[in-house]
């Protein structure tokens, strides 16, 4: 497991880096390093197997990398990728389809079944909890401008922005315990600058 983990951090950290488009100002390998941690804080909350860690850790790895070819539906290419790559590392058929399950289900809406799925999808929000959260959202927007040609005003992104945080959920007891109450902080003080 350890040599598989290691040839896919080498192979991802290669592959977003010379292949992912400078204008991902978020989806970029620094949130990839960033999901894998919080995959790991998160997982130490929870019992799991050795097997069901290294497919969650896998799968944080490869979430994004369809990005290097689509914005929309990169959650199919990132798949694919996986795929590709545990495949040719003769990984089992059953453990291939657990990474691709919690790939997949980080797709927004999530819709996560497996405690591993639960875990990565707290793992992609967990910027939501971040005490310079403004820096992220403003990295989001301006991906949604560049790639998918969405151009709010300041106010409507503010709304936007007001209305995601208040409907995202976490999955797992420590996003519910934990992460909320940070996130829940980013809240106010949203709420105290614009005046919701």
């Amino acid at each position: 497991m350890d040599n598989l983990l290691q040839a896919v951090r080498d192979y991802v950290t290669l592959f977003l880096t010379e292949n992912l488009s400078q204008q991902l100002t978020f989806h970029n390998i620094t949130h990839t390093y960033e999901v894998v941690s919080a995959v790991r804080e998160i997982a130490r909350e929870n019992t799991l197997c050795d097997e069901d860690f290294c497919a969650l850790e896998i799968a944080a790895w490869f979430h994004d990398c369809g990005y290097v070819s689509c914005y929309k539906g990169h959650e199919k290419e990132s798949k694919r990728i996986a795929k590709n790559f545990l495949e040719n590392f003769n990984c089992d058929k059953s453990f291939v389809d657990k990474v691709l399950k919690c790939i997949e289900s980080t797709k927004y809406p999530q819709n996560p079944v497996s405690d591993i799925e639960k875990i990565i999808c707290d793992a992609d929000m967990f910027h939501l909890t971040r005490t310079n959260y403004n820096q992220y959202e403003k990295a989001l927007r301006l991906e949604f401008e560049k790639f998918l040609g969405l151009i709010f005003t300041d106010e409507e992104w503010q709304m936007e922005n007001h209305i995601f945080l208040q409907h995202q959920h976490y999955f797992t007891s420590y996003g519910q315990d934990v992460l909320k109450k940070l996130k829940d902080l980013n809240i106010q003080l949203m709420n105290s600058s614009n005046k919701f």
